[in-house]
């Protein structure tokens, strides 16, 4: 037979007992804080990366071009929200870089118009909305031969960035006629360190 308990030992057990809960509550206490801090961490850095992309998309800009047969002209136009930093650009005829719009029309084997407005595509920086001639031509006769020789064999590049240096690279290898489909733009982490030679600058 096991004796009876003394009065001093029931009272220790209860106290270990007891002890042994509260350390059991503690944790339970402490695993709670714990799931609410990483909870609102989480809450925090959504929040955050929420109003992050909300800002990027306030300042997205959208660069497209193609010939415009009303102004005989070549455009560019940011269909984006923001501003469109060109950091560089290619004009390439059979896939060979140009500098300028008068060694394009020599590749096309077109004679230099008697008068062709001309505007900088690069360095350039288009607000929302921008819709800019970068080659107009004033005689249709000279629009018409260069458009001729221009389809199918112009290709244009152009790295461009955000107010936040996001950066997009637009390939159109329709840039004059018909597009076949959408040019791609796609988003790169910096744009392409080209040799100057490949540039074109106009």
């Amino acid at each position: 037979m096991t004796e009876p308990s003394t009065p001093s030992e029931t009272a220790e057990r209860r106290a270990v007992r007891w002890d042994a809960i509260a350390a059991i509550i503690a944790s339970f206490i402490g695993f709670l804080a714990l799931l609410v801090a990483g909870y609102t961490a989480y809450v925090q850095r959504y929040t955050a990366d929420l109003q992050a992309e909300q800002i990027r998309a306030q300042v997205w800009p959208f660069l497209i071009a193609g010939n415009d047969d009303d102004s005989r002209s070549v455009v560019v136009f940011n269909k984006g929200v923001g501003p469109s930093i060109v950091r560089e650009a290619q004009i390439l005829v059979d896939g060979q870089p140009q500098p300028d719009w008068d060694r394009v029309l020599d590749a096309l084997h077109v004679a230099k118009p008697r008068e062709a407005y001309k505007t900088s595509l690069n360095p350039g920086v288009f607000s929302p909305g921008e819709r800019v001639p970068i080659i107009k031509f004033d005689q249709a006769d000279a629009y018409i031969r260069f458009k001729k020789a221009a389809v199918g064999h112009v290709t244009m590049k152009v790295c461009y960035c955000s107010a936040l240096n996001q950066c997009w690279l637009y390939v159109d290898t329709h840039v004059v006629g018909l597009k076949n489909g959408m040019p791609r733009t796609d988003s790169v982490r910096q744009c392409p360190q080209l040799p100057p030679r490949e540039i074109f600058f106009n």
